[in-house]
């Protein structure tokens, strides 16, 4: 049978009076009454039909069953004691593992280049990252946060912005562009040796949306058909620069590619913004300290990214 809450609340008052041997400095740690510490020792000796504690007016001695009793209570209480201190400590200070799914874009853009410098900042924290590219219920998955596009959050889900917005880049190097010239509308990529993307999750190859930059409303959706498929981001941004074709890809993950001139941006003013990664979590109450941690730290990261 298990033990009843009353139970464990006399059990957790008698250790308190036999480690002090006395009702009156028990019950002024606890900030009861002697009387209501007398009560509840007396209904647990009913309840267990065994006498405790001997007294007096004067004086109280343990019984041997009131002994026996005290030496199993006594390193239960204190393990609990410790486990909810250490549960206080775990709100001030970052500790322990962050279980977190993200895909594998922003895990290489935003996690591996930082991982160094968070881990260095809080050396009580593990990580364990998760890939999967497809949508996760951190809940169900048993995860304490994710990162994915605003755009595929869903909208009760709780979630801070951790990088600035983006816009997808149509992208070449400049020896593809030599040979094969600039295109200047969407139309002209069906001369174009665009290279396709195919989402591990769906098997479906990524198609490149474009809005017309004089109609908001204008949206046209066209399929590449190049000579090669990938679905390894990085694989394919690779291709790109060796001139094998055009890819279509995030602006801040080619930024560094522009701004060195391995790879040249066209048909820019057809990409619009769109919300970029976010951090989301299952809950703004009672928020770890290692969460919150997490999340200002990623938040910091994007001031960078802002610059």
């Amino acid at each position: 049978m298990p033990i009843q809450p009353s139970t464990l609340y006399a059990l957790t008052w008698f250790a308190h009076i036999a480690r002090h041997r006395s009702f009156t400095k028990a019950a002024t740690e606890m900030e009861v009454t002697r009387a209501a510490l007398s009560q509840h020792l007396k209904g647990l000796e009913q309840q267990l039909n065994v006498r405790l504690i001997n007294r007096t007016t004067r004086d109280m001695s343990l019984t041997e069953e009131g002994q026996r009793l005290l030496d199993v209570l006594q390193p239960a209480l204190a393990s609990i004691e410790q486990a909810i201190a250490e549960l206080g400590e775990a709100s001030e200070e970052p500790s322990g593992l962050i279980r977190m799914n993200s895909s594998r874009i922003a895990a290489r853009l935003l996690i591996e280049p930082h991982m160094g410098k968070f881990l260095a900042r809080y050396p009580k924290l593990r990580l364990e990252l998760v890939m999967n590219d497809g949508f996760s219920n951190i809940v169900a998955d048993g995860m304490d946060a994710g990162i994915r596009l605003g755009a595929s959050l869903d909208e009760h889900m709780v979630a801070v912005p951790i990088t600035p917005p983006i816009e997808m880049a149509v992208v070449g190097s400049p020896a593809y562009f030599e040979k094969y010239g600039v295109p200047e509308t969407p139309a002209d990529l069906i001369k174009h040796n665009c290279l396709a993307y195919r989402f591990t999750s769906s098997s479906t190859i990524d198609r490149w949306s474009f809005t017309s930059p004089d109609d908001a409303s204008n949206t046209i959706v066209f399929e590449p058909k190049g000579n090669a498929i990938f679905n390894d981001d990085e694989n394919m941004l690779n291709a790109a620069v060796q001139g094998v074709g055009l890819i279509k890809y995030l602006d801040i993950c080619v930024r560094k590619h522009l701004d060195d001139g391995r790879l040249v941006r066209v048909l820019a003013p057809w990409c619009r913004p769109f919300p970029g990664f976010y951090l989301y979590v299952p809950s703004r109450a009672q928020m770890p300290a290692k969460i919150r941690a997490l999340m200002d730290f990623l938040i910091e990261q994007r001031e960078q990214i802002e610059m």
